[in-house]
């Protein structure tokens, strides 16, 4: 089997993001004692903001130390690997094992990852090796069940996870510190459906990704939040000042298995609909892997939600603090409107703008709603700027 020169490497807590103290070793891709390879994926770490996977830092044996469900200061040792330097030779069945693998759909290499063969020379046997690796296999296979009539009312218990937790207490904290309230409108889609449906495979040709709804009204948003830049601002609790921010950074609310996750669209004052289309895409597919980090959810200064997809007719969107709006963008719905005295059906979309009426007036909200609403019916005025 060759010479071998083992040496542990351990796994700690890495550090995560600014203020965050300690994680959630969520769930384990591997079992202990497993055989892992260097950089695939080990564990899955929450902390109050965000979702991590952490890579195996070598090749061998792992040996786990935390558990699912276990808390962990950043630097804390996760696991460790007994990492094996071996001078390889190929591992080789024997007569018997060859019949028995292939019948279990099992690669000698897996058997070799396994540990390498017990045999002579490395030779792969059937009772050592084969029949250990095909155990082991069909362990992890999950067991039928049948739901038993005494079961039908049988409950489960979760664990809520850390950033679940923090959601929810931002959300109350949301509802207790600010004079939150919310204006609605409604915008005809007609326009813009008719330039995304001629220009949408030219788009898709061009630049790489489909044209969507969420960058147009990104780009009305950005443009109204230029117009009006409390919209745009904060409060500063502790001095009482109105921060003003000269640039947009858009907020983007992405439905994950981890729940609503708000990655950020940074300088969308300086981007064009395919630059924020490029980076929507990007941070939504790194939420629905749980991949995004915490550096790429903060700082918003406005947040957009499209609540549509899911089929949400109308609601009313909580503040993302320190934030002072937020646009909820709903279903489109072919609905009669009166136009120039007569009847007609147009698909019409539900706006909702949520606002902290400590800093914004009902003014500058409407104004703000209905200069979205234009730039919506009529895109061209984002291309000509009017």
């Amino acid at each position: 089997m060759g010479k071998s020169n083992d040496m542990r490497v351990e796994l700690v807590v890495p550090s995560v993001g600014e203020s965050i103290t300690e994680v959630l070793i969520a769930s384990w891709y591997k079992k202990d004692g497993d055989f892992v390879n260097e950089d695939e994926d080990l564990v899955e770490v929450e902390s109050d903001k965000a979702t991590q996977t952490l890579p195996a830092p070598a090749s061998g044996r792992l040996t786990i130390v935390a558990k699912e469900g276990t808390t962990l200061a950043i630097g804390q040792l996760i696991a460790s690997i007994e990492e094996r330097k071996v001078e390889k030779v190929a591992a080789h069945p024997s007569p018997a094992t060859g019949k028995i693998l292939p019948e279990k759909e099992i690669s000698p290499e897996v058997v070799a990852n396994s540990g390498s063969g017990s045999g002579k020379d490395g030779r792969i046997t059937k009772e050592e090796d084969a029949l250990k690796v095909t155990s082991s296999d069909s362990s992890d296979k999950p067991t039928k069940t049948t739901n038993a009539r005494n079961d039908e009312r049988s409950i489960e218990r979760r664990r809520m996870s850390l950033l679940r937790k923090t959601v929810a207490k931002r959300l109350l904290e949301v509802k207790n510190s600010t004079a939150m309230l919310t204006s609605f409108n409604e915008v005809d889609m007609s326009e813009t459906i008719a330039l995304r449906k001629q220009f949408k495979e030219r788009f898709q040709e061009k630049h790489g990704v489909s044209l969507g709804f969420v960058s147009l009204f990104t780009k009305a948003t950005t443009r109204a939040l230029q117009e009006i830049p409390e919209m745009n601002a904060q409060i500063d609790a502790d001095t009482e000042e109105i921060i003003y921010h000269n640039y947009v950074d858009m907020a983007i609310a992405v439905s994950s298995s981890r729940g609503l996750v708000v990655p950020v669209v940074r300088g969308t004052n300086h981007l064009s609909l395919a630059e924020i289309e490029k980076e929507i895409a990007r941070l939504a597919t790194k939420a629905h892997e749980g991949k995004l980090n915490v550096d790429e959810m903060r700082g918003g200064t406005f947040t957009i939600t499209n609540g549509g997809v899911f089929g949400s007719m109308l609601s009313t969107p909580l503040l993302n603090a320190p934030q002072v709006g937020i646009l909820g963008m709903h279903n489109i719905v072919d609905r009669p409107v009166i136009i120039n005295g007569q009847v007609v059906i147009r698909p019409i979309m539900y706006v909702a703008l949520s606002y902290d009426h400590r800093l914004i007036d009902g003014k500058e909200a409407v104004t703000f709603l209905k200069r979205v609403k234009e730039l919506i019916e009529t895109p061209a005025r984002l291309l000509l700027e009017v």
